[in-house]
């Protein structure tokens, strides 16, 4: 298995050149304390979302749903309540806490006023905003996004509730209902009120909290995706519900960047060889961060409960579908039994950027070996990690029709 040069959109390689200066000088001790602190400033990422609307624009259920939360989860934002907030209220990412969803107070209000707003919730701690309506928009939502946009920070605005839409027109036209001129029907009647607002050129989004998986989400995490910083980017990415397989490949294409770097960590941090084989490796080096991994593809134990619990099947027809060892149990016996098999195959040829650095690491061949047999048992596993959830994706969406956001 070759290994390939991540690419700087996921891989995050701004200390690439650094860290491949010390490993051509020997120094593997120095190389691998840079690329630990270049995870560190992943795992400590901050990320703010504001999600600002109307009153019952859906605020509270979006803030729910991209969170992968039901509307009664333990730390669900509270919905369907009048709204009284005055102040920003936080909700913390279940399984990364530095990614807080603000729900700001609502906007709308017959004296409202961008600026006094935008220095009431305090704008600055904020990466971007969401505008969310649930009709139409309204003078208030283009005063806000023009002084957003004045201010240099990025919205988007979002349409919630479609599915009530369609499920109105269904009812009522239900000989010459169709779903996809509808849907532009209403993307172009909220576009045209924005422009009237003064709004240039502003793009919406059509989106039901219910259904993420279904009409303009995938797209809005593609137009803001780009638009991040990269380590911002990464962790926005890595904790999205699994809704599509287009965010399960994302999710690989972000760790596969970070493979190579485990490697070389977990290598450079042991000095006696794994009992009963060749390879010098610190295998508790790799437990957290697979463990991480199997938490991002949505297959450790919690999280298979609760996707159990919410399409009502039981957790072992979930796990039928699951065939990588580390999805079932995370250890450091686990890492060795896979890194025996790994090493009793035949070592593939390693990526020429990499094979030039890595024999100057030490005066052994064991170097090279250890890191060879590291790396492809770590891309092994996220080869398999990534089928894994593609699979209980696939499970869940043969033949019926559930709901990946509702509790």
């Amino acid at each position: 298995m070759a290994v390939t040069e991540p690419s700087t959109a996921y891989g995050m390689l701004p200390q690439l050149s650094d860290v491949m200066d010390l490993i051509e000088t020997g120094d593997i001790t120095a190389a691998a304390s840079k690329i630990m602190k270049t995870w560190e400033s992943v795992e400590s990422a901050q990320l703010n979302i504001a999600i600002t609307g109307a009153v019952r624009s859906g605020k509270s259920t979006f803030v729910n749903a991209i969170r992968d939360l039901g509307d009664k989860e333990e730390g669900s934002a509270v919905t369907g309540v009048k709204e009284t907030t005055v102040t920003p209220t936080p909700h913390f990412h279940p399984k990364n806490p530095n990614i807080t969803f603000w729900d700001l107070p609502r906007i709308g209000s017959r004296n409202f006023q961008a600026q006094e707003y935008l220095e009431q919730v305090n704008f600055e701690q904020y990466d971007f905003f969401i505008i969310i309506a649930s009709g139409r928009f309204k003078s208030s939502h283009a005063e806000l996004a023009r002084a957003i946009q004045k201010k240099g920070k990025k919205f988007y605005f979002v349409r919630t509730k479609v599915d009530a839409d369609l499920r109105l027109s269904k009812r009522y036209c239900k000989c010459t209902f169709n779903e996809r001129k509808i849907l532009n029907r209403i993307k172009k009647k909220c576009i045209k009120s924005l422009e009237k607002k003064g709004v240039g050129s502003p793009e919406v989004f059509l989106i039901s909290s219910r259904e993420l998986k279904k009409y303009d989400f995938q797209q809005l995490v593609e137009t803001l995706e780009p638009e991040l910083p990269t380590i911002k980017r990464q962790v926005f990415l890595l904790y999205l519900p699994n809704i599509s397989a287009a965010v399960l490949a994302k999710k690989k294409e972000i760790l596969q960047g970070h493979i190579w770097k485990l490697a070389l960590v977990s290598c450079a941090g042991a000095v006696i060889p794994v009992p009963g084989l060749s390879v010098v490796c610190d295998v508790n080096v790799l437990v957290k961060p697979l463990s991480n991994y199997r938490e991002a593809f949505g297959l450790d134990e919690k999280s298979l409960a609760k996707l159990a619990k919410k399409i009502n099947k039981p957790i072992h027809s979930l796990k039928a579908v699951i065939k990588s060892p580390v999805a079932h149990e995370m250890s450091a016996n686990i890492i060795k039994e896979l890194l025996s098999k790994a090493e009793g195959g035949r070592l593939k040829k390693l990526g020429y950027w990499v094979l030039s650095y890595v024999p100057m690491v030490g005066t052994l061949a064991t170097a090279t070996i250890s890191f060879n047999t590291t790396y492809n048992m770590l891309q092994s596993i996220l080869n398999d990690l990534e089928n894994d959830a593609q699979n209980v994706l696939c499970m869940i969406r043969k033949g019926e029709k559930f709901d990946l956001s509702l509790d």
